[in-house]
């Protein structure tokens, strides 16, 4: 029978969750040219394994599993989870204006053409390892977004990768934080 008198609700509100990000501004949304080989390797950003897409729905996933026991855990990863939203959402423009096409298929160089599935994702069931998964994640993407850097010619594009780079570094500073409080 279901329970009418008690209801069972979550203890967190996120009403008001901004995205955790650095402080600074973006880049306008510029390229030199249309370069189907940048946009190609900005759809292994946009994404691939290590990806914004990975990121958001790791984020999310880890918030949902800890909504209900950790509010303020729960609340952080969200906030991290609508900045890689607003990378995403950058990342795709950048795609678009070197015309490239969003299909959610990561084009490598060796012509393989990889459909995100969320076999991509680390889903840890302890709050420690999960935050250790998100560190993780922080850092191949700043690892990759480097690597993209150095071989993409194009100022406007790079200005926007660096930028975002900032985020991530200060999301694995905040990811540190709570990995100590755990």
């Amino acid at each position: 029978m279901e329970n009418t008198k008690n209801p069972l609700t979550s203890p967190c509100n996120f009403a008001g969750i901004k995205p955790i990000m650095a402080d600074l501004p973006y880049p306008p949304l510029k390229v030199r040219e249309k370069n189907p080989a940048y946009a190609n390797l900005l759809s292994i950003d946009y994404c691939g394994a290590v990806s914004e897409l990975s990121a958001i729905t790791q984020y999310i996933n880890n918030e949902n599993r800890l909504s209900c026991e950790n509010c303020p855990v729960a609340k952080t990863l969200l906030g991290i989870a609508v900045a890689e939203m607003m990378h995403l959402q950058k990342l795709g423009e950048l795609i678009v204006l070197l015309g490239g096409n969003i299909d959610f298929t990561a084009k490598h160089r060796n012509g393989v053409r990889r459909m995100w599935t969320p076999e991509y994702l680390t889903i840890p069931e302890n709050t420690g390892r999960m935050i250790q998964a998100d560190i993780e994640a922080e850092k191949a993407a700043i690892d990759q977004y480097l690597m993209h850097i150095r071989m993409i010619k194009d100022e406007g594009v790079n200005a926007v990768l660096k930028r975002i780079i900032k985020d991530e570094e200060y999301h694995i500073m905040l990811l540190r934080a709570l990995a100590e409080g755990e």
